[in-house]
């Protein structure tokens, strides 16, 4: 096995990490946001519907970045599959558990027709 390889894994284990950390990060923004927004609402001054399309589309962006991690979770395990069949090295590759990555699991039990 060469270096390169080896040096190729371990940017690809660091940048895939990074690509998670950021999904996780989106994720919690959107959650900090939600809070702000309903906790604006309930100002008395504030109509009760008032912001209501505003959260709905603040939900439909927490299911993409839902939906995106679990896809970057799927890029993951596709890579850690490839670390181990090369044997790039013991360190390298990271177990995933099936339902983990599975579409069901992301999709919340509804395959995609195009799987």
């Amino acid at each position: 096995m060469s270096d390169r390889m080896t040096n190729d894994a371990h940017n690809l284990k660091k940048l895939i990490r990074e690509a998670e950390a950021l999904a996780d990060e989106s994720m919690i923004a959107f959650s900090r946001l939600k809070q702000a927004m309903l906790q604006a609402r309930q100002n008395p001054e504030v109509e009760v519907a008032d912001g209501q399309r505003a959260l709905m589309r603040l939900n439909q962006a927490e299911a993409q970045a839902l939906a995106m991690s679990g896809s970057l979770l799927r890029v993951h395990d596709e890579l850690s599959k490839i670390a181990r069949e090369k044997m790039i090295d013991d360190n390298v590759p990271t177990e995933i558990p099936a339902e983990a990555v599975s579409e069901a699991h992301v999709t919340g039990g509804m395959v995609p027709a195009d799987s």
